[in-house]
């Protein structure tokens, strides 16, 4: 196998252009509607054989022990299905915030199981590959679908959509949001109507957990007001990160340079396509 096979693997960080709860299941998990756009901005991860069955990671994230690592445990959840003894060193280079509501561990787990899956050559389907990952994240769905979509249920209900492509700038408060306690807070709204997909591209983009995480973390609150100069400013998720589209690359870096002064900026394309299908597809 071509070396350049087991290194470089995408994993994109999303955006969430509205989020609405719309009730609660028996389960006690909310439902929801979301939007889900792509980025272009990644963490990057390669892969090393183990002849000893283990999978192991290269570089621990701080206060995560490996075997939570969402990362290893995708390859596990692979490597027990499929009945094989392959090990596995995964090395993940971390280029997104954690908590930052970019769904950055979420797809690194999409990632493992994609690009494991093809370089073990196990032949699972997408729909296999989803029905293993949806148990690790809510997020795992779309990032192994690779597509912008319009999700519902927990998630895990997907349809793509075609979204215009703008540039974002990408603020990431200092904090990070828990997504339990947002979605355990007594005042969050659970109860919004449902919404369609015309009313989306009609305009709205509500977040149902604003005003929680506003409340619970006045960073965010002060980052959209910061960025409210230059766009509509949104809430990614439940945050941290905070975001606004901009028709133009040399838009967004405008914005984003006088942002810089003060708070951790990025600029970012929106994308329909995952950049993880482009590199499966080399593969073939």
């Amino acid at each position: 196998m071509n070396p350049g096979a087991l290194a470089g693997w995408p994993a994109p960080a999303k955006l969430n252009l509205m989020l609405r709860i719309v009730g609660r299941r028996a389960d006690g998990y909310h439902r929801l509607q979301t939007v889900f756009q792509l980025l272009d901005w990644c963490d990057r991860i390669s892969f090393a054989w183990r002849r000893d069955g283990r999978v192991t990671l290269a570089c621990p994230l701080p206060g995560v022990p490996p075997e939570r690592d969402l990362a290893v445990r995708a390859a596990k959840r692979l490597q027990q299905a499929a009945g094989i003894r392959q090990g596995v060193e995964i090395r993940v280079e971390k280029r997104l915030p954690m908590g930052g509501g970019l769904g950055g561990g979420s797809s690194d787990a999409a990632t493992v199981l994609v690009a494991l899956n093809a370089l073990w050559r196990l032949g699972f389907s997408e729909a296999e590959l989803i029905e293993l990952g949806v148990g690790l994240g809510a997020d795992v769905p779309v990032f192994i679908k690779g597509r912008a979509a319009w999700a519902e249920g927990v998630g895990e209900e997907l349809i793509p959509v075609e979204l215009p492509e703008p540039w974002y700038v990408v603020v990431v408060p200092p904090c990070q949001v828990s997504t339990a306690a947002v979605f355990a807070a007594p005042d969050l709204t659970r109860n919004s109507p449902p919404a369609t997909i015309s009313d989306f591209l009609g305009g709205m983009r509500v977040n149902d957990c604003l005003p929680v995480v506003c409340r619970l973390h006045p960073e965010v609150d002060a980052a959209l007001e910061a960025l409210s100069a230059f766009g509509a400013a949104q809430l990614t998720g439940t945050g941290a990160c905070v975001f606004a589209a901009f028709p133009g690359r040399v838009q967004a870096e405008r914005a984003a340079a006088s942002l810089a002064r003060s708070w951790q900026v990025r600029v970012a394309r929106g994308l329909n396509r995952s950049p993880l299908l482009d590199k499966l597809a080399q593969l073939t």
